[in-house]
């Protein structure tokens, strides 16, 4: 897929994640920007509790607990890039919410469903392009627009899944689910992106 950004990626600056057995929670911030999403389409939230990481069962626990971004993260895991579907989204001046399901490009199977509030404006002009054509998941605009960043996992989640992520992943009935609240900034720890990320239904080995 081209891209107007230079190749000039540079590496992730990562911070550490939640220590096992704290959960760093404040209020309804663990499930921020997910809640608005529901809150705006009059839904019932799904049923999501903060766990620690060491909680986290495998393979989810190697997907979700340490401060990389996850895109690269799922494309490796699963060996083929990533593309976007984008199911809702709303424009508040500079901030961009986005409610999305990441694919595989190879078999266009869900490999994660989130909810993004995005930083607009403290992105560089050509990464701000892409982010609005919203083809190219946020962490490969991050690494082609050599945008350096930290990526902090902010607490872990399980859910147990509703209509809406059940069809998202083509689940026919409530199933337990992984995912992490994630706030990714710049060097100078202003915030660029806040999501939660929810994996869909896998099994160790």
């Amino acid at each position: 897929m081209s891209s107007s950004c230079p190749n000039t990626a540079t590496p992730v600056m990562p911070e550490s994640a939640p220590a096992p057995g704290r959960v760093s929670v404040a209020g309804d911030a663990h499930i921020f920007p997910l809640k608005e999403f529901y809150t705006r389409a009059k839904l019932p939230l799904p049923g999501i509790e903060a766990i620690p990481g060491e909680a986290v069962p495998e393979p989810y626990k190697s997907l979700l607990v340490h401060s990389n971004d996850m895109t690269p993260t799922l494309e490796s895991f699963h060996k083929s890039e990533i593309h976007l579907e984008i199911l809702s989204r709303e424009r508040r001046g500079d901030f961009y919410f986005r409610e999305v399901v990441l694919r595989l490009h190879d078999s266009e199977q869900a490999v994660e469903f989130g909810a993004n509030k995005i930083y607009v404006a403290r992105f560089p002009e050509e990464a701000q392009d892409l982010i609005l054509q919203e083809q190219m998941p946020l962490g490969r605009v991050l690494k082609e627009c050599g945008v350096r960043h930290r990526t902090e996992a902010k607490a872990f989640l399980r859910v147990e899944s509703d209509a809406l992520i059940n069809q998202a992943f083509g689940l026919d009935k409530p199933t337990e689910l992984f995912g992490r609240k994630a706030v990714i900034s710049d060097l100078q720890g202003r915030p660029l992106s806040e999501i939660v990320e929810i994996l869909p239904s896998m099994r160790a080995g």
